[in-house]
């Protein structure tokens, strides 16, 4: 009977505790490692989901505008994201309040409106749109403080985006496809970007080299030797532009007779330091420092942004503030924080008491902050060892550039002289560090000293060696992925998001190809620019795109309404349309003859142009599908087997790469052109090529998340 009675109990106290389940916050961002990083901060209160991205798109088998109405978009669901809505919508459904927090730009507000649609949140009345600039602790929470509605100006300007290239896109492709060749396509920025690169090769082409010379010499001074260079005859500066000039001044000079120091000016020069990073001066250094292409730094710095677990109290944690900005500004916080490090670290000399302020570009939005490390106490060296090699490079230079640029000036004393013999007058310029200021903490940066031994005026100095050489003048650099960045952004084409996928496109559509980091138009790239460039002028001109550019931010800060910018594009546009359908003649590719007969059938080989350039097939095709590709020798032997001849070839994704004419016989293979200075041991191809696919699925990867 007692037993019984104290059961009884016992139930009753375990049905008291029984409590109904409290509702979470449910916060939505777009990537899961972003997701992971933000929930640690919010707490138990709240559940962090990810989208994987956009959730809805234009469609792809289609146009998906409606241009009588209004150029309204026909969004619809992205294929292989039902599972992902799906879930999101039980959890929207199940959630006390869902918050939006995708990145803090055009694109990310976009994201956060068609989520807000799919889940029937009221956009009006509901303040569930939260933004950081930075993903630490601090703030995260400060942003979930003051959540907002969701901003339609920038959403509008994302549309209008959107909208233009698709018009563009889906109108002259299939023009293309009719009258020049099938599979080509034609894009807005895209198409600008192909344009400098060709414009740039013509330049080039077009280039006139002028002859000129150089007379270096070699003095010393008791036993200290320097150089020095001709200046001028009788005070006045003077270009050699032949031998003859070069052979009328060594007439003037008794090179075993002395020379005097007739003039030495001693100065103090100072550099600054440059600004923090913007998203293109990051890939800029990237790609020159670095040798990282510009989306390989953009999924570094993604991953940097979104959190990076460096264990212990701190755990998962943003390093970089958000990397897709075109500002330079940064906050009172982060100054502050930068000029207690710099004094602690390096000394109050090194700290600027007014930091460097960069310029901005015109039409730059300065939504951001500029790109800088979360926490200057994290130093490189403190995070080595929980980074990947690339994580650890980009870190390092975003964190030196920053700190540097809130540093002193480098100074450095200067030494001009002038040495003169017969009214021949040579120039030596020296220099040496005086203080570090910004390079102790950004090395790379540093000037390299340049010491010349202690002169005066009067002081006789003998001539050690002449050495006169033969220069011509050379045609402009072709672009690196660096210059073509840089000059995307000069002409105010494209934003910050858009730089390293509008290079990426040029390249995959096999319009453009690396020839030693340097971008070369292709044969095809040329015809569809062409193409362009008398149909379409308003698509190809710099000017018209960078002023598309500037209304896109009208309509961001409320100014411009997006319809009528898309509709005051559309319209001459469309007539444009409407005179390449009916004027643009079909352009025959002629197939020309290889003189060789197929190996297979016997029957004439053909010289075709494909996607990736020029091909060798069979005429009988397709009874007969033999195919060769063409190689082109660069006129060095093979240094692994000394037998054949380095030849240019293609990997399957249409990379170019170098290799030995006798594969599979001898399996030499690099990625960088070779010279006769450079030749490298050689590799294995398909240990080579599986790490590149390796990166480029990776990379594929982080573009769409």
């Amino acid at each position: 009977m007692v037993e019984a009675t104290k059961t009884k109990k016992t139930t009753k106290r375990a049905t008291t505790k029984k409590t109904t389940k409290r509702k979470k916050n449910l916060v939505i961002v777009e990537s899961p490692s972003k997701a992971k990083t933000i929930e640690k901060y919010l707490g138990s209160n709240y559940k962090v989901v990810a989208s994987i991205g956009h959730i809805r798109d234009l469609p792809k088998s289609q146009m998906g505008v409606d241009i009588e109405n209004d150029y309204t978009p026909k969004y619809i669901n992205i294929r292989g994201k039902g599972d992902i809505i799906k879930g999101l919508k039980k959890e929207a459904k199940a959630a006390k309040h869902v918050y939006l927090a995708s990145d803090p730009d055009r694109e990310g507000e976009a994201i956060a409106w068609h989520l807000s649609n799919i889940l029937d949140l009221d956009i009006d009345a509901g303040e569930n749109r939260v933004v950081f600039n930075e993903i630490t602790k601090d703030a995260v929470k400060d942003a979930f403080k003051s959540p907002r509605q969701i901003d339609m100006n920038l959403v509008d300007a994302q549309q209008a985006r959107r909208v233009l290239d698709r018009l563009v896109g889906y109108s002259i492709s299939p023009i293309l496809w009719k009258k020049v060749k099938p599979g080509l396509s034609a894009g807005r920025v895209q198409t600008i970007a192909l344009g400098l690169v060709i414009d740039r090769e013509h330049e080039i082409q077009r280039f006139q080299p002028e002859e000129y010379w150089t007379l270096e010499t070699q003095f010393k001074k008791n036993r200290s030797k320097f150089k020095a260079d001709f200046w001028g005859l009788a005070g006045k500066k003077m270009d050699l532009p032949d031998n003859d000039a070069v052979k009328d001044i060594v007439q003037r000079l008794d090179q075993a007779g002395d020379f005097e120091v007739t003039k030495v000016e001693a100065k103090e020069r100072r550099r600054n330091p440059q600004p923090p990073f913007t998203t293109s001066t990051m890939q800029q250094a990237a790609n020159n420092q670095l040798n990282f292409r510009a989306r390989k730094t953009m999924m570094a710095a993604q991953q940097l942004y979104e959190g990076i677990n460096l264990g212990g109290k701190e755990g998962t944690v943003g390093l970089i503030t958000y990397m897709r900005t075109d500002s330079t500004r940064i906050s009172s916080t982060a100054k502050n924080d930068t000029a207690h490090f710099i004094h602690e670290e390096y000394g109050a000399e090194y700290a600027a008491s007014k930091p460097v302020q960069g310029k901005q570009q015109e039409g730059a939005q300065d939504a951001h902050e500029a790109v800088r490390p979360t926490s200057v106490f994290r130093t490189p060296a403190s995070v080595k060892d929980k980074l990947t090699n690339d994580q650890f490079k980009l870190y390092q230079l975003i964190w030196s550039r920053f700190v540097a640029s809130q540093m002193t000036p480098e100074v450095l004393d200067t030494m001009a002289v002038t040495i003169e013999q017969n009214d021949v007058q040579f120039r030596a310029n020296g220099s040496k560090t005086k203080f570090q200021g910004f390079t102790k903490a950004y090395p790379s940066a540093r000037e390299k000293d340049n010491k010349l031994p202690e002169l005066a005026e009067g002081d006789v100095v003998t001539m050690e060696q002449l050495s006169p050489d033969q220069h011509f003048t050379q045609p402009p650099a072709r672009y690196t992925e660096a210059a073509l960045v840089k000059a995307l952004e000069e002409n105010g084409v494209g934003r910050p998001s858009t730089y390293a996928a509008t290079i990426e496109t040029i390249q995959k559509r096999a319009y453009v190809k690396r020839d030693a980091k340097k971008f070369v138009p292709t044969e095809i790239g040329e015809l569809v620019q062409g193409t362009m460039d008398e149909y379409f002028p308003d698509i190809t001109d710099v000017k018209f795109t960078a002023q598309v550019e500037n209304e896109l931010d009208e309509v961001e800060e409320g100014d411009k309404y997006w319809v009528k910018v898309v509709d005051d594009f559309y319209k001459p546009f469309s007539t444009e349309l409407e005179k390449a359908e009916t004027e643009m003649e079909k352009i025959v590719l002629k197939d020309e003859l290889a003189g060789e007969n197929c190996p297979v059938c016997g029957a004439p080989i053909l010289i075709k142009l494909g996607r990736y350039g020029k091909f060798k097939a069979c005429s009988r095709f397709p009874d007969c599908r033999y195919t060769e590709t063409i190689v082109e020798q660069i006129g060095l032997p093979c240094p692994k087997c000394k037998n054949g001849q380095v030849v240019e070839r293609k990997t399957r994704r249409g990379r170019t790469f170098y290799g030995c004419s006798r594969y599979p016989d001898c399996d030499f293979v690099t990625w960088d052109k070779p010279t006769k200075d450079t030749l490298p041991d050689g590799t294995t191809p398909k240990k080579d090529e599986e790490q590149a696919d390796k990166q480029e699925k990776q990379e594929k990867q982080a573009d769409e998340a």
